[in-house]
This record gives structure tokens, C-alpha cells and sequence, in this order.
């Protein structure tokens, strides 16, 4: 027995855009991935000195992912739009 869709929506608990934190290099001043988003979805989080995503309205372009020089950005693509 199949779950009905809204069943499926509810059990995403994860953002779009991941930032391994360990990798992120933002408090050495790196802004690659904030500044190449059209969207303005990611920000600095100035406590912490690391990118997060700050709005759910990824467009899945991948520009955060691939210019990220230390690969601390993971977008998770959703298996509809594969």
C-alpha cells in the first residue's frame, strides 16, 4: 500500500541546501555561495562564521554546490525533477 502524496511531502525533514560545517570556510571570509545564489537563499550566520540556508525556495540550480571551493555545499535534488 502506497502513502498518499501529502504523506510523502510531511516526511522531508531536510533542507535543499546542505553546508557541512566542518568544510565551510566562511568565517576565513568566503562568500562564493551566498553571492552566486539568484534567489538570496543562503546567508552567513555571523555568530557561527558559516553559510545556512536561510529561506526554503531553492530553485535547485546548483551554482552554491559547484562554485563552493572547499565542496561544503551538498543540494539535494528531488527525485521528481532528476
Amino acid at each position: 500500500m502506497s502513502l498518499p502524496v501529502f504523506a510523502l511531502a510531511q516526511q522531508r525533514t531536510t533542507v535543499p541546501v546542505r553546508i557541512d560545517e566542518d568544510k565551510c570556510i566562511a568565517d576565513k571570509g568566503c562568500t562564493v555561495c551566498v553571492d552566486v545564489c539568484p534567489l538570496d537563499v543562503l546567508a552567513i550566520d555571523l555568530t557561527k562564521g558559516k553559510a545556512y540556508m536561510a529561506f526554503d525556495e531553492c530553485w535547485y540550480c546548483m551554482p552554491c554546490e559547484k562554485d563552493c571551493p572547499t565542496g561544503a555545499v551538498q543540494v539535494d535534488i528531488p527525485y521528481l525533477l532528476r
